[in-house]
């Protein structure tokens, strides 16, 4: 194993996106960086998250790559009639927090089998968990990759240049310390919308 992350250069996977939204984007002086996955199935973390506008901001950003990318909600919603439905097809994905095994253990497996198919599976997160202040991350995001073995994408959502960049994808090691310094040194320019409510890059121990 190496000793911390590495960068993963390849971008096999291609989309063709909407020029629609693209189009959309553009118009609200956006740009949106993106040359390809580096694989079928992987894990895509969001930072910062510190505004309601990062959610259409990201769908947008969805429908102009062109992946169909997955999130996690609360499994209520889902309930919710025609809103549930909405969510699920904008790609949400229930959330059972009574598993056995855990939605971390859960969403390992669910990547395991997606591999072993060949089918497609990116699930994105925003590891502060809520766009209020939080003195760190949460840690699931990091335990479900490397336990479903899958690439890490960083996402940056930076509002100083106006660009949602989908370029930068890591293979972790499994040392947390380590890999969370080559994180945040990766995200330490990128400037959310309310910038003073982003969490320090760092995942709480013990």
């Amino acid at each position: 194993m190496p000793s911390s992350a590495e960068w993963l250069p390849a971008r096999p996977v291609k989309f063709q996106g909407s020029g629609l939204a693209r189009a959309a984007l553009r118009l609200a002086g956006w740009r949106v960086v993106f040359d390809g996955l580096p694989a079928r199935q992987g894990v895509l973390i969001v930072y910062p998250h510190t505004s309601n506008w990062d959610f259409p901001l990201g769908v947008l950003t969805k429908w102009t790559l062109g992946i169909p990318v997955s999130f996690w909600g609360k499994d209520s919603l889902f309930n919710v009639p025609v809103f549930g439905a909405w969510v699920r097809w904008l790609g949400g994905i229930p959330v059972d927090r009574f598993s056995a095994r855990g939605v971390v253990g859960d969403m390992a497996a669910r990547f395991r089998a997606a591999r072993q198919a060949d089918e497609f599976l990116w699930l994105a997160l925003a590891p502060e968990g809520t766009r209020k202040y939080q003195d760190h991350w949460r840690s699931g995001f990091y335990a479900m990759t490397v336990q479903a073995e899958v690439p890490l994408g960083l996402v940056a959502f930076d509002y100083a240049t106006r660009e949602v960049r989908v370029n930068s994808f890591l293979k972790l090691s499994g040392d947390v310390a380590a890999d969370m310094a080559v994180i945040a040194g990766h995200f330490s320019q990128v400037r959310g919308l309310r910038h003073e409510q982003a969490a320090p890059i760092r995942i709480r121990q013990g």
